[in-house]
């Protein structure tokens, strides 16, 4: 006995996997939030069949509790194929970072019926789960979007500690939480802080105690300011003159690691000997004009290109190839590559001998260069001797002696032809080259807005080189001088980040297509530590010494950075730092590119900036797509219907567990999270750009933001440009480091008002205001940020300052905020001295950097006018530029006191857990048809204006309409705008329930109309713009309840089952109900089950015999809904008539009897109800009263007195169908003609059926009737098909001799166990026979007659005419028609008898015949209704169409080639049962599982796309559209359930061998 426990609460993140192994989520981003105590779960939610299940293991390196993450370290958990349930695998998450996931296994082989080779193991792509990190502040945790960022450049600090501790309590005093800094090391000789001279030590100008300054500066920071720390790391590039480079010139790029650098390094060279030359050379050294930049480029390719011979880079070495190949040809040392002389095979040599010299160029081109075609050094381009011999050798023969002349001749201009192209790519790269030199030049010495570098001279060459030179010394003499040239980093316009710039696969470096840092030198990390052993080691050490002090990172140039070294050295980082952040500046240029190093790095956010921006409306756009989501959007993580969770489907449970309460989150759609920064260290101050009063403005939108924000030294100081932090060398000065910064106006920048930007933003983010209402008008742009739930927020109103805003107050229309209070937390405006007087002053200080003088002052800004409920605010007259107001937001009607949100989230179990399964059908279902006949024509479903009417009154009408708006966030639905404009859904919804239960037989929905009369009543008298979200929200939580409740009452099997299953399950709710003008009886009401919506759901065209015994199996018997079953199982029994069960029941009134295959689909029912139901086998001893005297044909009403007078059992009415059919039917159809059947001819009434007695097969119809399920008659009289079937299916029809096989079988069984009374049957010669004798005859001749043999030397007999045979290895659709092509049709109905008759086919026909239909009649959801080689074939349904087109006119065709769904469900239920049999091992038997699995994609596609939640009718070709179809049908979806209950039964079996 398990211990006792008490129930649990866990919260999970719940992320499926598609059938080949991906994250079913948008981007594949997967981003969950930072670790929780107690630990929250990621859930891995797997098909249990999917394609990754075979042989299949998911592996995740996310470490368990306590452990140490190794990012090479896998655990695996094996998936347990299950056909029927979802396999889950829960992950507790407790470290934050980048973690990956994959899957191996077996690939599933194409379905065969002779042997298949096994594809090889294979495994997914890995995907990545970045796991926020914790940060903490002050004990507290402190959010990713609550830090607000203070950049610095560390060495304009001022002396540690007395100047920096200054900064430091200026920085904390004005509301930011984290310090970025620049690299702490020491500088290179550049003395830019990006160019580190040395990683592992710290610049001992700034601390002079080293490390130990580090470390007191960190502690102080979070003891006594308040302040994270964060630091740039630099992987990419080292300085030009670090140290240690000299012992290890391995670490860059040189010709020695990277010969492919060769030509580079030549030219660099070449054109810095140029630049001393160029005087001597009478060419201009001070560049005047671009005539003087033309004279010294036009002369590079004389002096600098043809001087080093460039081209001998290129093309092969004529001279040395040709005696090289000559001499492999005389020795005869030839080789033939790989798939190169395909043609030689079979005589092609003279081909090769006529090849084209073209030809014999690209085959060595292609096939017969030593190092292909990579540029190693000069004529690094070889020919492979042995290759050029083979074909000289084919060209020439073998070489026996004597003149060579002629072969080398041959070879020569071969060499030559190949030159060619190489030349040419030398003429494109020499051009190349030019272009750039002198784009460089005309930028670096003419431009404007260039540096304007002045004059050539030795230390201020024409270029900057792309190589830095290491000096001579003891250390680098060590060395191959070769070695000691080393590849600058720079950057490349539009570069492809994944690609290494110094690498061998192009070639910028020789381009001159690279921007050159050329204070840095460019790392060479190679594929991994064994490349370069020294550096990886070196890098190491340096990020743990990083993470040893600081709480974040922000990778510099992280997209010229290889993505697997960051990877790797960020690893090495989470080992000190488990809760690293880690931000980056990213310019892929590609926002998937940018996805790749976000999801494999974990980076927590990218870099965005608000002075990029060049205007207001580019800023609102900027500002706009950082903000968060919109106001009002939906919430996606409501309590979902999984309720209380057992671990009986995790893959890594261990056994019992107790019963855990979950709330399982969807895993939302997530961007690119941003630290959104009003200016960084590297931009233009907003006097530079834009107008110095901007700052305010633009510093006051950016905290409004959603997102973790920053800004940077000077520009709450307001610096009048940027500070360039390569050469300058003055000293931070702020006003905010003098002294306190107090709240709001003060002088010297816009410290005070910052502070309270700060503090809001930080509160915002750790409390989650996510939700943003941003709008811009002219110059000014507003923007509202409130909390999802309680509603409460700030508005902002901000006025920029662009140039040429002039002084007016922006012209704002008034604001209203509907349902929404409103006070004013301040407004100012920033005053600022622009003079160039000002600038002067400020720039010309030779000590320190100082702003320009400014000041933020109080003005009234904007007035509040308040009226029922609403709020109206106003910009004052005086609002200039550089202004803002600020107010602070809430909405009184979303006050509740549990929190509306978890107000609308509770009571379901107490709202909703008392309903059955038909209360359930009113509440989530009803189409239009349904609802007008239960209101005598008043009620129907809602019609939402400009989206048209929902498919059903009820909530699953509500909820198809709602979810793709909340997936998508979409709040410009029609649907939205209709509830902004007002509140007749919700009336209608509560509206419709309360009328209902206060009707006999629905009282237990007036639960579920309180429930929502109270949550709706909670958001009446919110502002309509929310309306829409908290609607959805209510609808969800009934919906999850309703859905929930409805599993809960069906079978185990169904509620332990997979989601495709349930929303099967949900499809039996959905059809079955109290329909007033479709009863089971005639005088009494009772639910009935549906052919379809909305096209069966009244009246007579409801219940069909047929239809409800196709579906009854598993709709009723394998969902548990037992009483259901029997029910209509006595009603169909109470109207035999003829030995037939009515194909149109009409309530028992006017039942129709033209269905030759109902009784038998019946039948097989029964006994499904018997082997299924507990003491199942008992519905044969129920009495059914008779609406007809038994054995009489006699006619009569349903108020006659003979009506019901009458009493059968059960078994008495499965003798009598059995017995009516061996003595033969012949009849013609009561009230026959034109009233019955306006399409029909008067010979098609005639019903004949008998059996025979040669075979035991039954026949029966006519060509003027159809009997059986292909039952469209022919209507045009356009076309001359009126009262012609399109498929009259006479004769013996395949699907009714298996189900009459299968019934006979069943009652013989019965009979010799005791359990059935009657033994046989009379014919109609009054001869008995018993039921084994009649099975045995049937088996007999079964194959015999209705196969059709592969090999035609097989035929037997009359049975099989050769003459007309289309397709053979198929069983015969009929057998002995009035046609007698239609006998030999390939149509999907044979795996009907396969499925209830297995033994009346041999295995390997089966599999044969299974295979022609898997491969000519499987469309993606439905079976083709006809082969499409038949002449016949018409695969597009159009009932309307009314053509002369005799074959498709009104829908003829409607069985000829159209492909329906239901027949889907017994093919997979014969294909599985029938490759079962050949299995011999597990592996084998999982393959059939996963076959059809494979098969199932399309119809649980379909199920989720439908807003009718039902799989369709049939569909045209393809699995196309067909408007004419019913969009949800019984027998479509209950057949699939008939298919997960064999499984399960297979499962048990095969587990019990």
């Amino acid at each position: 006995m398990p211990p006792k426990t008490h129930q649990g609460t866990r919260q999970v993140y719940l992320l499926p996997l598609t059938d080949l192994g991906a994250p079913d989520v948008p981007n594949e981003y997967i981003y969950l939030p930072a670790p929780t105590d107690p630990v929250y779960y990621l859930r891995f939610a797997i098909e249990g069949a999917s394609s990754i299940c075979r042989q299949g293991s998911l592996w995740v390196n996310i470490p368990e509790p306590g452990q140490r993450f190794d990012r090479n370290h896998f655990r695996e958990f094996k998936l347990r194929t299950d056909f029927n349930r979802t396999l889950e695998v829960d992950i507790p998450i407790t470290s934050a970072g980048a973690f990956s996931f994959y899957t191996t296994y077996t690939p599933l082989p194409e379905f065969s019926t002779s042997k298949v080779e096994t594809p090889e193991p294979t495994r997914t792509p890995t995907y990545y789960v970045d796991i926020e990190p914790k940060l903490v502040l002050g004990g507290s945790s402190l959010p990713l979007d609550a830090l607000g960022i203070f950049s610095v450049v560390s060495k304009f600090m001022g002396k540690y500690p007395g100047d920096w501790n200054k900064h430091l309590r200026g920085i904390s005093g004005r509301g930011y939480n984290m310090v970025h800094f620049t690299p702490l090391q020491p500088r290179g000789e550049s003395n830019s802080p990006y160019s580190l001279y040395d990683q592992l030590s710290f610049d001992t100008e700034l601390f002079p105690e080293g490390e130990n300054g580090v470390a007191k500066l960190i502690k102080s920071m979070e003891e006594e300011h308040g302040l994270l720390g964060l630091t740039d790391v630099v992987f990419n590039h080292t300085a030009n003159n670090s140290k240690w480079l000299e012992a290890h010139p391995e670490a860059g790029y040189n010709v020695e690691t990277s010969p492919w650098l060769e030509s580079a390094l030549a030219l660099d060279d070449a054109l810095l000997e140029y630049s001393c030359q160029l005087k001597s050379l009478g060419l201009p050294t001070d560049f005047q004009d671009s005539s003087d930049l033309e004279k010294v480029v036009g002369g590079i390719k004389e002096h600098v290109i043809n001087k080093i011979r460039l081209w001998e880079f290129f093309v092969v070495d004529i001279v040395s190839d040709v005696q090289a190949v000559l001499g492999a040809w005389e020795k005869g040392d030839t080789k033939i590559p790989s798939g190169s002389f395909d043609d030689t095979i079979g005589g092609g040599l003279d081909r090769i001998k006529e090849w084209s010299l073209y030809e014999k160029a690209t085959f060595l081109k292609e096939k017969g260069l030593l190092n292909g075609l990579r540029i190693d050094g000069r004529y690094s381009r070889k020919v492979d001797p042995a290759v050029g011999a083979a074909l000289l050798t084919v060209l020439y023969g073998r070489f026996e002696g004597g003149n060579t002349s002629s072969a080398e001749a041959g070879i020569k201009d071969i060499l030559n032809e190949l030159n060619l192209p190489f030349y040419r790519e030398y003429d494109a790269d020499t051009s190349a080259i030019l272009d750039q030199v002198k784009g460089r030049l005309q930028y670096t010495r003419l431009d404007a807005n260039g540096p304007r570098l002045g004059p050539i001279t030795e230390k201020n060459p024409l270029i900057e080189t792309y190589f830095a030179r290491l000096p001579l010394n003891e250390t680098t003499k060590k060395h191959n001088t070769r070695s000691l040239a080393l590849a600058v980093n720079g950057w490349i316009w539009a570069a492809d980040a994944m690609k290494d710039n110094a690498g061998p696969d192009w070639r910028p470096y020789l381009r001159r297509e690279l921007i050159p840092w050329s204070d840095c030198v460019k790392l060479r990390y190679g594929k991994g530590p064994e490349d370069n052993p020294f550096l990886w080691e070196h890098m190491t050490k340096y990020v743990q010494l990083m993470a040893k002090y600081f709480t974040a990172f922000r990778i510099d140039n992280c997209h010229s950075t290889p993505i697997h070294v960051a990877e790797y050295l960020l690893d090495e980082a989470r080992k000190v730092q488990p809760n690293l952040a880690i931000f980056a500046e990213l310019f892929t240029g590609n926002e998937a590119t940018d996805f790749i190093f976000v999801k494999r790095l974990g980076i927590s956010a990218l870099i965005r900036e608000a002075m990029q921006a060049w205007s207001t409306q580019e800023l609102s756009r900027v500002v706009h797509r950082q903000s968060g989501r919109p106001i009002g959007s939906f919430e996606i993580n409501v309590p979902s219907r999984t309720g209380t969770k057992q671990t009986n489907n995790l893959v890594n449970g261990n056994g019992y567990s107790p019963p855990t309460k979950e709330i399982v989150k969807h895993i939302r759609e997530s961007p690119v999270h941003a630290l959104f920064m009003d200016c960084t260290h590297d931009n233009e101050m907003p006097a530079q750009k834009r107008d110095a009063r901007d700052t305010l403005p633009t510093a006051a939108l950016v905290n409004m933001c959603a997102c973790a924000t920053g800004s940077v030294m000077g520009f709450d100081e307001i610096y009048p440009k940027i500070v360039e932090i390569v050469h300058e060398n003055r000293q931070y000065t702020s006003t905010s480091s003098e002294g306190e910064v107090h709240t709001g106006a003060g002088e010297g920048g816009i410290a005070g008002v910052k502070k309270l930007l700060n503090h809001i933003h930080t509160m915002m983010g750790r409390d989650g205001y996510d939700e943003t209402f941003l709008h811009h008008e002219g110059e000014m742009i507003t923007l509202h940020r409130v909390h999802p739930d309680s509603r409460k927020g700030y508005f902002l109103i901000a006025h920029t300052a662009f140039p040429g805003s002039g002084n007016g107050n922006g012209g704002l229309s008034p604001v209203h905020l509907a349902g929404t209070k409103a006070k004013i937390v301040g407004s100012w405006v920033l005053e600022v001295d622009q003079s160039d007087k000002a600038k002067k002053e400020a720039l010309d200080d030779k000590e320190y950097l100082v702003g320009l003088p400014a000041r933020v002052r109080n003005i009234k800004g904007a007035t509040i006018e308040s009226e029922n409920g609403d709020t109206t605010i106003r910009v004052a007259d005086f609002f200039p530029p550089g202004s803002i107001a600020l107010f602070e937001t809430w909405v009184p009607s979303a006050e509740h006191s549990q929190g509306l949100g978890n107000f609308i989230a509770s009571g379901c179990e107490e709202g909703f857990g008392e309903l059955d399964l038909i209360d359930l059908n009113f509440l989530l279902y009803r189409c239009d048809a349904e609802e007008r006949d239960s209101s005598a024509g008043q009620d129907g479903v809602y019609n939402i204006p400009g989206h048209g009417p929902l498919v059903y009154a009820g909530l699953q009408g509500w909820w198809s309409a709602i979810e793709p708006i909340v997936r998508t966030n979409n709040l410009g639905h029609p649907l939205c705008r209709h509830l902004r404009e007002g509140q007749w859904a919700l009336d209608f919804l509560v509206g419709r329930i309360e009328r209902i239960s206060k009707q006999e037989g629905y009282s237990r929905l007036y639960k579920p109309a309180q429930w929502l009369q109270e949550r709706f009543a909670a958001v009446r008298n919110i502002p309509s713009f929310l309306l829409p979200r908290y609607f959805a929200l209510i609808v969800q939580v009934a919906y999850n309840a309703a859905v929930k409740r409805a599993i809960e009452l069906m079978s185990p099997s169904i509620q332990n089952s997979q989601e495709f299953v349930q929303s099967l399950a949900l499809v039996s709710i959905q059809q079955t109900g109290y329909v007033k003008s479709a009863s089971l009886w005639p005088t009494k009401s009772v639910p009935s089950l549906a052919a379809g919506l909305p096209h069966f759901s009244v009246e007579w065209a409801r219940c069909w015999g047929r239809d409800v015994f196709i579906s009854l199996r598993g709709l009723f018997l394998c969902t548990g809904r037992y009483e259901e079953a029997k029910e209509h199982i006595k009603a169909f029994g109470s109207v035999l008539k003829h030995g037939l069960i009515p194909n149109l029941l009409s309530s028992g009134a006017a039942p129709r009897y033209n269905s030759r295959d109902s009784p038998w689909f019946f039948l097989q029912n029964i006994q499904d109800y018997a082997q299924i139901v507990p003491d199942g086998i008992s519905v044969l001893k129920e009495k059914v009263p008779r609406r007809f005297l038994p054995y009489d044909d006699t006619w009569f009403p349903h108020d006659d007195p003979r009506a019901y007078s009458k009493e059968s059992t059960v078994e008495d009415i499965i003798q009598e169908i059995l017995q009516r059919h061996a003595s033969g039917l012949s009849f013609r159809e009561h009230n026959a003609g034109p009233n019955l059947d306006m399409q029909m001819r008067p010979e098609g009434f005639q019903i004949d059926v008998k059996v025979d007695w040669k075979t035991g097969i039954i026949f029966g119809g006519s060509q003027s009737n159809c009997g059986t399920w292909m039952d469209k008659m022919g209507e045009s009289e356009r076309a001359g098909s009126k009262g012609v079937p399109g498929t009259p299916r006479d004769g013996a029809a395949v699907e009714i001799t298996g189900l009459s096989y299968s019934a006979l079988k069943w009652v013989a069984e019965l009979n010799k166990a005791g359990k059935y009374q009657y033994s046989g049957v009379e014919t109609d010669q009054g001869e008995k026979i018993t039921f084994n004798e009649w099975v045995e005859c049937i088996k007999a001749n079964f194959e015999k007659v209705y196969w059709v043999p592969v090999d035609p030397k097989d035929d037997i007999g009359d049975d099989v005419d050769p003459k007309i045979i289309n397709r053979r290895g198929i069983y015969k659709d009929l057998y002995k028609s009035g046609k007698e092509y239609e006998d030999y049709q390939l149509r999907c109905n044979f795996p009907i008898a396969m499925t209830v008759a297995p033994d009346l086919f041999s295995p390997d026909k089966a599999l044969v015949a299974l295979k022609a239909a898997d491969d000519f009649l499987r469309g993606p959801t439905g079976m083709a209704t006809l082969d499409p080689s038949d002449l016949n074939y018409r695969p597009y349904y159009n009932n309307s169409e009314d053509s002369t087109d005799f074959a498709t006119s009104k829908g003829r065709n409607y069985h000829q080639g159209p492909e329906w769904l239901w027949p889907t469900g017994f093919f997979l239920r014969a294909l599985l049962k029938f490759d079962l049999m050949r299995q011999t091992s597990a592996a084998g038997r999982l393959e059939s599982f996963q076959q059809v699995t494979r098969r199932l994609a399309g119809c649980k596609q379909a199920i989720k796309d439908s807003p009718w939640k039902g799989l369709t009718e049939l569909t045209n070709k393809d699995g196309s559209y067909c408007a004419d179809s019913s969009p949800t049908q019984a027998w479509s979806a209950g057949c699939l359930i008939d298919l997960f209950h064999d499984a399960s039964s297979l499962t048990t079996e095969m587990n019990d061998l």
